[in-house]
């Protein structure tokens, strides 16, 4: 009988050899990319994924998810190249096991949350809304796999709200989840990254509240490359042009901050 993880890893294998049949694939140039990224992310990503498709020739196989389930999947033997975590603790604890290249490691991104609802009227850039109460529900991203659940719930209690919310909590397994939670009125608002409802610096529809950074620890996004892709010229070249000033400024128009000088 199959244990679980052969079963697992039969399916991450499924995974990358349906990327290998697929047309655009040549074995012989390596040049496919399989990206893990947080979904906090997704904005910015399916905008620099075809810049750099267009100025490289590789191709790029894309997942979005909660990093936590990233993490475990990779431990699980998942076939990703390059992991764009929504934290520093994952890549770390990679770079530790060996699973990834530690000198590969860096922040790609400094996020913001933010407190969102899809009606315009609701929030008034400001935490009334939250000291009042006056909803049924609030959606957030579950702290155990998603690092911007987490600078959530420090957010809620550096702020003393944290065991008054909590039973109107409902939780996504990711920030694009939660996202949806509010988009589709199941929740009346909820917390979510800057980047999903602001682009270029103006917000895309409903109301806003963005947070102070200073209520909740820093979320610094990092990048790392598997160590089983050291040899795999497209997803070294994608943490090159993750790097480069085109790849940040669009990382910039979604409301993320890059690193400052030595940090």
């Amino acid at each position: 009988m199959l244990t679980k993880t052969l079963l697992r890893r039969i399916y991450y294998l499924f995974i990358a050899l349906f990327g290998m049949m697929s047309p655009g694939f040549n074995s012989a140039r390596a040049d496919v990319v399989n990206l893990a990224v947080a979904s906090n992310f997704s904005a910015p990503i399916k905008k620099i994924i075809p810049a750099f498709e267009q100025q490289t020739g590789h191709r790029v196989l894309l997942t979005l998810g909660s990093s936590g389930r990233f993490f475990a999947q990779i431990n699980h033997g998942a076939p990703f190249h390059v992991f764009l975590s929504a934290d520093s603790s994952k890549p770390r604890a990679l770079a530790a096991s060996a699973m990834g290249l530690t000198d590969s490691r860096f922040t790609y991104a400094v996020g913001a949350l933010a407190l969102w609802s899809a009606r315009d009227d609701l929030i008034q850039n400001n935490s009334e809304i939250l000291k009042k109460s006056s909803f049924r529900k609030i959606a957030i991203a579950s702290p155990k796999l998603a690092p911007y659940g987490h600078a959530t719930i420090e957010t809620l209690q550096s702020l003393g709200l944290y065991d008054v919310l909590s039973p109107k909590f409902v939780r996504g397994e990711n920030i694009a989840q939660t996202y949806q939670f509010v988009a589709t009125g199941n929740a009346e608002l909820g917390f979510i990254s800057v980047s999903q409802v602001f682009d270029k610096g103006k917000l895309q529809a409903g109301s806003v509240w963005l947070i102070p950074p200073s209520l909740h620890q820093q979320i610094r996004q990092d990048a790392i490359l598997m160590t089983s892709a050291r040899n795999n010229q497209a997803a070294i070249a994608f943490m090159q042009f993750l790097k480069s000033g085109s790849a940040k400024e669009i990382i910039r128009n979604f409301g993320y901050h890059m690193p400052t000088e030595g940090e």
